[in-house]
C-alpha cells in the first residue's frame, strides 16, 4: 500500500510540475492530491518535517489556486495585449530577498531543533533545510515570483540525496525530475514570460 501511494505521488508530482511550467491553475488541484499522498508516505518513512511540509502544501494549494485566479482576472484588465496563455511573473526585489532569506534561516533552526530534540528523525538537518526552503518557495510560487525556481533547484537537489539514503527510490527519481524540470521552468518563464505591471506582494 505504501509503495502504491509513493508511485501515485510520483506520477501526480510530475504532472504538477508540468502544469506549473505552463502556469496552469490546475497545478494547484494536482498539487493538493500529491501533497496529501506524501503526508502518508513521509510519515511511514519517519521524514517528519517533509510530512509537515506536505500538510502545509495541502493548505497552500487552496491559497495558490485562489490567488492565481484573482491575479489572472486583474492582469487581463491591466495588460489586455498579453496573450491569454502567457506566463506572467514578478521579480524578487532586494528587500524581499532579505526577508525570504531571514524566513528560511529562522524556519530551519526551529524545525531542526524540533526534529533533533523531539523526534526519531534520522536526518534532522537535511529534513529541516528542505522543509524551510520548501515553505518559502511555495509561497513564492503562489505569488508567481520568478526566482522560486532557483530555490527549488537547490531544495530538490538536496532531497535527492536524502531520499536515496532512506531508500525511497521512486521518490528520489521524482526529485531528480523535479530538479531538471525546475531548471526548465526557470528557462521557460524567462523566455516566454511577461513581467507583471504590478510587482506588489
Amino acid at each position: 500500500m505504501e509503495q502504491l501511494l509513493e508511485y501515485f505521488g510520483v506520477l501526480t508530482g510530475l504532472l504538477y510540475l508540468f502544469l506549473e511550467i505552463k502556469q496552469h491553475r490546475a497545478m494547484w488541484v494536482v498539487g493538493f492530491l500529491t501533497s496529501l499522498v506524501y503526508v502518508f508516505v513521509f510519515f511511514f518513512s519517519k521524514i517528519y518535517a517533509d510530512m509537515g511540509l506536505n500538510i502545509y502544501y495541502v493548505a497552500i494549494s487552496v491559497y495558490g489556486f485562489l490567488q492565481w485566479s484573482k491575479n489572472r482576472a486583474c492582469e487581463k484588465s491591466e495588460m489586455p495585449s498579453v496573450p491569454q496563455d502567457s506566463i506572467i511573473y514578478r521579480r524578487l526585489t532586494p528587500r524581499l530577498f532579505i526577508g525570504v532569506s531571514a524566513a528560511i534561516t529562522v524556519l530551519f533552526f526551529l524545525i531542526y531543533i524540533i526534529l533533533n530534540d523531539f523526534t526519531d528523525s534520522p536526518i534532522p538537518m537535511g529534513d529541516a533545510f528542505t522543509t524551510a526552503v520548501g515553505i518559502v518557495a511555495t509561497w513564492m510560487v503562489a505569488r508567481r515570483i520568478m526566482e522560486h525556481w532557483l530555490f527549488w533547484i537547490v531544495a530538490n537537489g538536496v532531497s535527492v540525496y536524502l531520499y536515496f539514503g532512506r531508500e525511497l527510490y521512486p521518490t528520489m527519481f521524482l526529485y531528480i525530475c523535479y530538479t531538471v524540470l525546475a531548471a526548465i521552468g526557470l528557462y521557460t518563464w524567462k523566455k516566454k514570460g511577461t513581467r507583471s505591471v504590478d510587482n506588489s506582494l
